[in-house]
């Protein structure tokens, strides 16, 4: 089940929806972070939305974007970094988000900034102190793609990750969460401009997605509908005005934005 936010063309009222080829049915909040997929009721044709009437928004509205750093050891190593023996965790704003089709800005304090495709993981429930007899893949409402755009030069400068992740529009997500997906072994695949830039897998992550959201829990409490990007692959490279950035994952499609 693919789950968005948007809103209609005629009226400027956020909603969410199940997204399909070319409709959406509407859903509530409630029956997104709530209902199981199975009580989700079936949808008429009344219900239905075309996809060209509508406007597509992040798909989750987060209280925080937590992100996993140096999570793939290459990545790490790329950087003149040691591999951690703990998840690193940082945060992006959550003005930072945009979607598919919007366009990365480069922001005149860097000369600098740089991709990074992710899988992102979205929460469905509240999450505090998980226990080690639960699973903490119940707490994920779903799966979508990421770039966590990077001012790498301020990185730097800064000794900190703030500022350098957190400009407007230097966190592109997927339209849609996928809710039903295995990512123990996802392909993960960077193009600018057709190029090839990153290619990685799941498999290769320092911490699993499940280990990451158990650690994250006992640090700060997650919400509904907050954001984990689970780090990186090794490949990460300058973007520019005029250049087109692709992220793929196995299983999720592509997400594409211009660079401006």
């Amino acid at each position: 089940m693919k789950i968005c936010r948007f809103i209609t063309n005629e009226k400027n009222t956020v909603q969410f929806g199940i997204l399909h080829d070319e409709w959406i049915e509407p859903v509530t909040a409630q029956d997104i972070y709530q209902a199981s997929e199975a009580s989700l009721r079936i949808p008429t044709a009344a219900d239905k939305i075309a996809l060209s009437d509508v406007t597509l928004l992040p798909p989750a509205n987060p209280t925080k974007i937590v992100c996993i750093g140096r999570n793939y050891a290459e990545h790490a190593r790329e950087l003149g970094n040691a591999v951690p023996t703990e998840p690193l965790l940082f945060l992006k704003a959550p003005t930072s988000l945009i979607t598919e089709g919007e366009a990365i800005l480069i922001p005149p304090q860097s000369q600098q900034v740089e991709h990074e495709g992710e899988l992102a993981v979205i929460i469905k429930r509240t999450a505090k102190n998980i226990g080690a007899e639960e699973n903490p893949l119940n707490y994920v409402l779903g799966y979508s793609l990421l770039n966590d755009v990077t001012a790498r030069d301020l990185q730097r400068k800064d000794v900190q990750f703030t500022r350098a992740k957190s400009f407007d529009t230097f966190c592109p997500i997927g339209h849609f969460i996928e809710t039903e997906l295995d990512t123990t072994a996802l392909a993960v695949t960077v193009r600018v401009n057709e190029k090839i830039k990153q290619q990685g897998n799941t498999r290769d992550m320092v911490f699993s997605v499940a280990a990451i959201i158990r650690y994250i829990s006992e640090q700060m409490t997650l919400l509904p509908g907050d954001i984990i990007a689970t780090g990186t692959p090794s490949g990460v490279s300058r973007l520019e005005a005029g250049d087109v950035c692709t992220v793929e994952i196995e299983g999720l499609g592509t997400l594409t934005n211009p660079v401006s």
